[in-house]
């Protein structure tokens, strides 16, 4: 048990890395608060390199229950962020632009806030129009759901999982090109159902 919430407690400091300031401090290197920020790079999983399939769950920014079962059979699209992230706040516009843009074609957004309480991410979620909904993790469930396979090392991490609900590809840091965050869900969409 104290293996576990020490595992816990080191994922939350690596998630915890939104870089201080503006976007150029982006490196993928420990910063002076000790925190690691992401660097926008990509990693995309051909189908025989992904794992097992992730399941989560956890309760939504308007206390609704969302778990992975929800978007069975959908792509879908997890975002770790949190509201005083400089990068989240930027990146947060277009996400909601790309989720809009595949909403027809099955393709799930869901958000994971890894430090808020709910009244905050609400809060968020209309000053940036964000319409998909967010699993308030601050007890670091849904993290370490990912911890095992492709874990999303700093804040913001963007995951796109397949139908069969395995991580396909991950930006690390913020989505600074739209094409490349479409062009991932393209590719996923294109294999069979």
């Amino acid at each position: 048990m104290a293996a576990v919430s020490g595992a816990a407690a080191i994922l939350l400091l690596v998630l915890s890395g939104c870089a201080a300031g503006g976007t150029d401090e982006l490196t993928n290197s420990v910063t002076d608060s000790g925190y690691v920020a992401g660097d926008g790079s990509v990693l995309e999983l051909t189908e025989t390199q992904r794992t097992a399939p992730i399941t989560f769950a956890g309760t939504g920014e308007n206390g609704e229950q969302i778990s992975s079962s929800d978007y069975a059979g959908e792509v879908l699209v997890v975002n770790f962020w949190y509201a005083a992230c400089a990068p989240c706040r930027l990146e947060a516009p277009d996400l909601e632009a790309v989720y809009q843009q595949y909403l027809a074609q099955n393709v799930g957004f869901l958000g994971v806030n890894v430090r808020d309480q709910a009244a905050t991410a609400q809060e968020f979620a209309t000053t940036f129009g964000v319409t998909y909904p967010s699993i308030i993790d601050t007890d670091a469930g849904v993290q370490l759901s990912f911890a095992g396979q492709v874990a999303p090392n700093a804040v913001p991490t963007t995951l796109v999982l397949d139908r069969q609900g395995r991580v396909a590809a991950r930006i690390l840091g913020r989505v600074t090109e739209v094409s490349i965050l479409e062009s991932l869900i393209d590719r996923v969409l294109e294999e069979p159902a």
